[in-house]
């Protein structure tokens, strides 16, 4: 069971199946994304006034953004060194929508979220976070001496295997690179907290932030956002169509 195993886990949470590690992260609620007891940092508040940094962070599927498309934007950014612009080009871009979009699938980005809770509390505090069809936000800030790098690369490794197995296949699953920012004051906290709660409605994935199962906007919504299924799947039923996973419909190019 070492497919199951988050690095550098202690000994007694190693080599869990996926249904205690779910258990660990605050058992499996009614609404996917509700507001897990794992989620320890929940309404934390970090300090600029201390050595604690805040980091933005994006993480991707290595099909997301075509490589041909990068080095065309990062040639033509490279006169002006404009980092912020190829952000904002690479972010449209994936929330168009395009490869193949596994983290669309519940069984996929369950995992994925409850990889970002294992730790919290532990070697961060998880202020936000976002799994969106093709890419993961995250809004962190590492306990001392842990190194995001490190951090990044235990979700990512954990998160592959466990994905490439329920979807049967192999090879890469996320993209080599990542993306961070250090937030500098509380001005830029919330908006990087806006931005990674609202990112789902912004796409078209949902009308609500809070309808989003795979989020803190939609662990923060999640009483709401149980009513507000409920009453989709009545009128679903009702009209003899077959509920779907929000953001299927949107997301149907590529293979799954």
């Amino acid at each position: 069971m070492t497919e199951n195993r988050l690095p550098g886990a202690p000994a007694s949470r190693r080599h869990l199946p996926s249904n205690a590690l779910r258990a660990l992260a605050g058992g499996t609620p009614a609404h996917p994304g509700a507001a897990h007891s794992g989620w320890r940092s929940r309404g934390y508040h970090p300090h600029f006034d201390s050595d604690e940094v805040v980091q933005s962070v994006t993480f991707r599927l290595g099909d997301s953004v075509p490589r041909e498309s990068l080095q065309r934007w990062r040639a033509e950014l490279a006169r002006c060194a404009d980092g912020a612009e190829l952000r904002k080009r690479i972010a449209e871009y994936e929330d168009a929508g395009h490869g193949a979009c596994h983290l669309r699938r519940p069984e996929i980005a369950r995992p994925i979220q409850d990889a970002l809770l294992h730790f919290d509390g532990e070697r961060y505090r998880l202020l936000e976070w976002c799994v969106m069809p093709n890419h993961v936000h995250a809004l962190i800030a590492p306990t001392p001496g842990r190194r995001l790098a490190a951090i990044v690369q235990g979700w990512k490794s954990f998160t592959a295997k466990r994905a490439n197995r329920a979807l049967g296949r192999r090879g890469t699953f996320w993209a080599r690179d990542y993306y961070d920012r250090y937030v500098r004051d509380e001005r830029h906290l919330e908006a990087a907290r806006r931005y990674i709660r609202e990112n789902p409605a912004k796409a078209g994935l949902c009308a609500r932030a809070e309808d989003w199962p795979w989020s803190s906007a939609g662990a923060l919504g999640a009483p709401a956002s149980r009513r507000h299924a409920r009453e989709a799947r009545t009128s679903e039923k009702d009209a003899g169509e077959t509920p779907r996973h929000p953001g299927a419909d949107r997301y149907r190019a590529g293979p799954a």
